[in-house]
């Protein structure tokens, strides 16, 4: 498979080492206005392709995504501490303006995965622009938080957070929603489960679950400037399912109709992934206070897509 990803810097060069790591892409091309850093990336990451799989990796234009199955955005600007990543916003937007059209023009056939913030509003943004239909353009929306989720929960159990079945779903910010209704270990509902084992999940606990979930980036931006590993790993699995045609069940940033009484926004249900895109969504059954705060994130997450979809120049709009 191959793979452009537009944007070098951190969450950009992190995912195309993983990707080449992992063996998931054949073939992996870097873009990003600062070409000295690009090709200095490529370089790098090429130098350790023989200690895993053979894939190639280089620097390049717009024209090398001729051939790509799947492009992902990762430019944007960058949330700084203590922003919130909608305020984004029109900085973001400015820019999809001029990477969008160039993607449609050079990869007509390709899957868009948006990962930059707020990404359920630029994958909105992004779908707008590029006029693709919405099974070929999704973000990367709670696929991170849903393992934070899980690995605080196996942490939690002394269990390998591989066998969490959990999620986080709405809005991939501060309107999230962790799902402990249906989230389970060994086939039983989570809390049942931590109740056996003598380790139950007290309010104090799931609080600082949900805290550490819910404020993950802001703790690591203050600590390092950025995040990009987690991202990174969760980038490099959606590829996975799409290169391998796997119809995974991951909670990706879709195109909704409607969902909790909101109409017409990406945001994060579980969807099946594979070869060409969103392949199903999934609309599971919750508690009562878990409609209540996905009804209200959704709510956050239209308010800001049509906000955004309103800084779209006029000829843009056209597409």
């Amino acid at each position: 498979m191959k793979v452009g990803i537009i944007g070098a810097g951190n969450v950009g060069s992190a995912t195309a080492f993983a990707l080449i790591m992992r063996g998931v892409a054949r073939k992996v091309v870097l873009i990003d206005m600062n070409e000295k850093r690009a090709n200095a990336e490529a370089m790098d990451i090429a130098h350790a392709s023989p200690f895993a799989d053979a894939g190639k990796i280089k620097a390049g234009t717009y024209q090398d995504l001729e051939g790509s199955e799947v492009v992902i955005i990762t430019a944007g600007a960058a949330q700084k501490p203590g922003e919130p990543r909608t305020s984004l916003l029109e900085r973001n937007v400015r820019i999809f303006e001029s990477i969008i059209p160039q993607v449609v023009k050079y990869a007509p056939n390709a899957i868009l995965l948006i990962t930059s913030n707020p990404v359920d509003i630029m994958t909105s943004v992004a779908l707008k622009l590029s006029g693709f239909p919405k099974e070929r353009v999704f973000g990367s929306g709670t696929v991170l938080d849903s393992s934070r989720f899980r690995t605080l929960c196996g942490y939690h159990l002394g269990v390998s957070p591989k066998s969490i079945h959990g999620y986080v779903l709405g809005e991939h910010g501060d309107s999230e929603v962790l799902i402990w209704s249906s989230a389970n270990a060994g086939a039983v509902q989570i809390e049942e489960f931590a109740e056996k084992i003598n380790k139950p999940f007290t309010p104090d606990v799931k609080a600082k679950i949900d805290g550490c979930v819910r404020n993950a980036a802001y703790e690591i931006i203050e600590g390092k400037g950025s995040t990009y590993y987690g991202i990174a790993g969760a980038l490099c699995r959606i590829v996975q399912a799409i290169a391998t045609n796997e119809y995974a069940i991951l909670t990706v940033s879709s195109f909704h109709e409607k969902v909790e009484d909101s109409r017409n926004i990406c945001i994060s249900y579980p969807a099946i992934v594979g070869k060409r895109g969103i392949q199903g969504e999934i609309y599971p059954d919750f508690c009562t206070s878990e409609h209540r705060d996905l009804a209200l994130s959704a709510k956050i997450v239209e308010d800001f897509t049509n906000k955004a979809l309103s800084y779209i120049s006029s000829d843009e709009k056209k597409v």
